[in-house]
């Protein structure tokens, strides 16, 4: 296992005991930690991408709702 992947599941493995003993501060700091280090890896460079894809489709769909306007699909 590469270096990078130790690393990712030590985080993974903190936030689990800080979840277990209710410490939620220090839950998602070691979520966050194993996030940038899952993106700095080649298989996750395209997270950002797909998400950003994601919330733009979201967007796309809720603006007519929450603007008022014509709505496309059952009217």
């Amino acid at each position: 296992m590469s270096a990078v992947g130790v690393l990712i599941f030590v985080a993974i493995l903190g936030a689990v005991i800080c979840a277990k003993v209710r410490a939620s501060g220090g839950a998602v700091v070691f979520s966050l930690l194993a996030l940038v280090l899952f993106i700095a890896t080649p298989v996750g460079q395209g997270l950002p991408e797909a998400i950003g894809t994601f919330m733009n489709a979201i967007d796309g769909a809720a603006t007519p709702a929450l603007n008022g306007g014509p709505q496309e699909a059952g009217r």
